[in-house]
């Protein structure tokens, strides 16, 4: 690896404890010794790209899904185990070649053949979605040990960690006159939008759920933002449904994000997989592919922290601009003079580009 202090190429002997035998400086991550194969300088990469270099703040969560999102697409299903039983079944081939030894050959063959077992395996999608460092490790093995030797997160790295109020939500200033609420149970994201100025740009509420909806005085539209999975789903619906007259948009994420897995790269967790309940209540909607139900009902899920920043809060902008333009009576009447489409005035919205 290459030291992220001076620049030199260490081999494995030459960076003990994690520290440089050259500069003797001490650095937070080893390739080698991190399940995601992470190095201090690709997570600063990734970090540049994921915050458009410093214009916005991410989340630890987006982070986390950024540097996994290769292993996610690949898969960690028995990783080199094709390899080792090809290589191993065709020496032993060779072996028995010279010995004419028939248990030798069988040997071989066996090998072989679980060698295109796993081949099999790995193309038809086994282990495929399943992070080998989850949320909660990323923090522990990544963030942990970088606040240790760097003083704290990435440049941009927010931290998320503090827990939002149960009921009243996060409100928003109280210059702004909140028309809206954004329910989002991701605390994390909410965490995302406020550090970068949504709520107090559009007098938007915050919301974890439906009793924190129900809890605040603001009877304007409410705009549920959630993953793409079975929950997902259900949630808007729900939310429609006990809130009778009131408007409520579904801002997504669509199931179709599932759709394209090269595109999308979703995941799944064993521990998340809906129950037999949700399933049910999805069949029962009609709304959907037997495919769909198929993959909804093995946990698969694309969330909100896997959708760059950037065209994550550019289309939550768009969503709060249509909204409140038409909720609040002095956005209305700008909008009917052409203010808010004035030549170049999207240039100047620096949010909305991100």
């Amino acid at each position: 690896m290459i030291c992220p202090h001076c620049e030199k190429n260490l081999l494995r002997k030459e960076r003990p404890d994690n520290t440089c035998s050259h500069c003797r400086r001490t650095y937070a991550l080893d390739p080698k010794t991190n399940s995601l194969g992470l190095s201090d300088l690709r997570v600063r990469r990734i970090v540049a790209k994921v915050t458009e270099e410093g214009r916005i703040a991410v989340v630890p969560d987006q982070l986390w899904y950024a540097l996994s999102r290769r292993r996610l697409k690949d898969g960690n299903f028995a990783p080199g185990c094709a390899g080792a039983s090809l290589f191993a079944g065709l020496v032993v081939g060779v072996f028995g070649l010279f010995t004419e030894i028939v248990y030798v050959f069988l040997a071989s063959g066996a090998l072989l053949l679980v060698s295109a077992g796993f081949a099999l395996a790995r193309a038809a999608g086994a282990g495929r979605g399943y992070p080998v460092m989850s949320r909660a490790a990323f923090r522990s093995e990544v963030l942990v040990p970088w606040r240790s030797v760097y003083g704290g997160l990435p440049p941009g790295v927010i931290d998320a960690a503090p827990p939002v109020p149960s009921q009243a939500g996060i409100r928003a200033p109280s210059r702004a006159r909140p028309g809206a609420v954004l329910l989002c149970p991701d605390r994390s994201i909410r965490a995302f939008l406020i550090a970068d100025g949504l709520p107090a740009r559009y007098g938007i509420t915050l919301a974890k759920d439906l009793d924190a909806v129900r809890a605040l005085p603001t009877r304007g539209p409410v705009i549920v933002l959630h993953d793409a999975d079975a929950h997902g789903e259900l949630l808007a619906r729900h939310v429609r449904a006990s809130l009778g007259q009131r408007t409520v948009i579904d801002a997504g994420l669509p199931l179709r994000t599932l759709r394209r897995p090269a595109q999308a790269v979703p995941y799944r967790d064993k521990q998340e997989k809906p129950d037999q309940e949700t399933m049910a209540r999805l069949t029962a909607l009609g709304e959907f592919t037997e495919e769909e139900l198929k993959r909804l009902g093995k946990g698969w899920c694309f969330p909100l922290v896997g959708v760059p920043p950037a065209r994550l809060l550019a289309a939550v902008t768009r969503v709060a601009e249509q909204v409140m333009g038409s909720v609040d009576p002095e956005r209305r009447r700008a909008a009917s003079v052409g203010f808010m489409t004035w030549p170049g005035s999207a240039a100047q919205d620096h949010a909305g580009e991100r």
